[in-house]
């Protein structure tokens, strides 16, 4: 049995909710910060001197990216929200199930801004066939450091008699 098993093998149905939740909040952590810049410096972009020269098709895709990004805000901030309302209601499970959901659709849509970002980074310095080539390469990267590898770590990798946690956590 591998050691992470064997520590959380005794674990209460309370202690189990507690220790997910706690990894959540550290998982949220980082990417709260990362997408926190991200929004900030977006929102930052059309008080630039060359902002104007921008097309309007990039115009548009800005407002994308930049809407993804409030998104993204929103989805990846939201469990914090729902714990202080929700503070001593007796609802974890509740808690843990729907910010695990919400925390997993912020991260699809911090993804899909970056990629837009990169697209459109690409776009205005080297035109749109070198931005779909970055927009194609960036969904590839997400979507196999995000989602493909641990998907196949968790199906392959890891026999299944040695988790602790049920598929949806």
């Amino acid at each position: 049995m591998r050691e992470a098993a064997r520590r959380h093998a005794d674990e209460t149905a309370d202690q189990r909710l507690d220790r997910n939740w706690n990894e959540l909040l550290q998982e949220l952590r980082v990417a709260q910060t990362g997408v926190q810049i991200l929004t900030g410096f977006l929102l930052t972009l059309p008080f630039g001197t060359r902002f104007d020269e921008l097309s309007p098709v990039q115009h548009q895709i800005y407002l994308v990216v930049l809407c993804g990004s409030v998104v993204a805000t929103a989805l990846l901030v939201a469990p914090v929200a729902f714990h202080r309302v929700l503070f001593r209601g007796g609802l974890r499970p509740w808690l843990v199930t729907r910010a695990h959901g919400v925390a997993t659709a912020g991260l699809v849509a911090l993804a899909l801004t970056i990629v837009g970002v990169l697209f459109l980074i690409f776009d205005v310095v080297l035109g749109r066939g070198p931005a779909l080539v970055a927009l194609a390469g960036g969904l590839v990267l997400f979507l196999s450091l995000w989602g493909a590898w641990p998907s196949l770590m968790l199906r392959h990798r890891i026999p299944r008699d040695e988790r602790r946690e049920p598929a949806g956590r």
